[in-house]
């Protein structure tokens, strides 16, 4: 009798996409045009600034007034979509693609229900989550306990690809903190609208892989308590593109010959203890604790071959509070199979909140 090592096997799952998807020659690598030059420079200077000195920095952001369109209505339900010129200082505009500047999302919510007996969550995009469309699938459900779902189309994504990226390939490592700056100082936008002009009782932000980075980064840097909910995700891109699958769709070769430019012998070696450094400014645990760590619930798999466990208890480690709840599954399987526990978490997340006073 053949015993099969399920573990394994989701492991092994894992490493047969990331084959196809980052080792075959049907799209370019990631940074196939280098390190992006002095838009780098500015962003490793920017970083420093999503680290409030003083309680209440960066606060509040800017208001947005997006433009909204409704998709369909029912008698319980409405989505809408709304546009909006991206909240990024003028520094990060010019330094994003024209097609990036304006954002997008997409907004579900109950209709028979006040906002002030209702949440809303924010789902982030996940390496290669071009639409709308997972992230409301699996938010949707959730509309029969009161809770809406707002998505936000990221930067670098969907109508906001430039037009000589191909499919979710970055060009430059600089396009990937753009990426991530930019749909923070977005993502705080659009809490900062769901609690001031939407009145909605409770708020979280999730994502999946790279957007549940992000979410964490945005749960931790908000003045308030929110559910914060990271799905499937490391606590740094350095785990992703250095020891993880994403390391073979990396160009390292075209990195390497970019850094030479300045100096005239570059191994590879050292090209990838750059990126480490570089990337080490994604480290979620560098961040401060967010306002109410028992409304952070991680949700990771047991077997993912992109996320390593460790990587995961790491963010848990310095984040005392937080719960880490383990999916059996690689990267892959848990991401078409285990829909019904990411929802499980937002519901529970959203529970340890208290609900905001009505205004008097």
């Amino acid at each position: 009798m053949v015993t099969v090592n399920i573990g394994m096997l989701h492991y092994v799952i894992d490493h047969i996409y990331g084959a196809f998807m980052h080792r075959t020659k049907i799209s370019p690598p990631f940074f196939s045009r280098g390190w992006g030059g002095s838009k780098l420079e500015l962003l490793e200077r920017m970083i420093e600034d999503l680290f409030p000195e003083v309680e209440g920095q960066n606060w509040p952001p800017t208001l947005i007034q997006p433009i909204w369109r409704t998709v369909w209505e029912t008698r319980t339900a409405c989505l809408r979509e709304g546009v909006f010129r991206t909240t990024c200082d003028e520094q990060l505009i010019s330094a994003l693609p024209p097609e990036s500047h304006t954002a997008r999302v997409a907004f579900l919510a109950p209709k028979c229900v006040p906002p002030q007996k209702t949440a809303c969550v924010v789902h982030l995009a996940g390496t290669g989550d071009h639409t709308f469309d997972r992230r409301l699938r699996l938010g949707g459900p959730l509309l029969k306990q009161n809770i809406a779902t707002m998505v936000l189309e990221s930067p670098f994504y969907g109508r906001r690809r430039p037009m000589l990226q191909c499919g979710a390939k970055l060009l430059c490592v600089s396009d990937l903190l753009l990426l991530g700056r930019a749909t923070i100082e977005e993502t705080r936008s659009l809490l900062h609208w769901l609690d001031s002009e939407g009145g909605f009782g409770k708020m979280g932000v999730c994502g999946l892989s790279m957007g549940g980075v992000h979410a964490a980064m945005v749960g931790s840097l908000h003045p308030t308590p929110v559910a914060t909910l990271p799905f499937l995700s490391p606590h740094s891109a350095v785990v992703a593109f250095c020891d993880g699958i994403l390391r073979y769709g990396t160009a390292w070769e075209a990195l390497r010959e970019d850094l030479a430019v300045q100096k005239t012998v570059m191994t590879l070696e050292e090209a990838r203890q750059r990126m480490r450094n570089v990337l080490s400014l994604t480290d979620v645990t560098r961040f401060p604790i967010p306002k109410n760590p028992n409304a952070v619930i991680f949700v990771a798999a047991t077997d993912d071959g992109y996320i390593p466990k460790h990587s995961v208890l790491e963010l848990q480690k310095a984040w005392p509070g937080s719960e880490v709840r383990w999916v059996t599954g690689g990267h892959v399987s848990s991401f078409l199979l285990h829909n019904d526990e990411f929802r499980r978490a937002i519901v529970d997340g959203l529970n340890r909140l208290e609900w905001k006073e009505p205004p008097l």
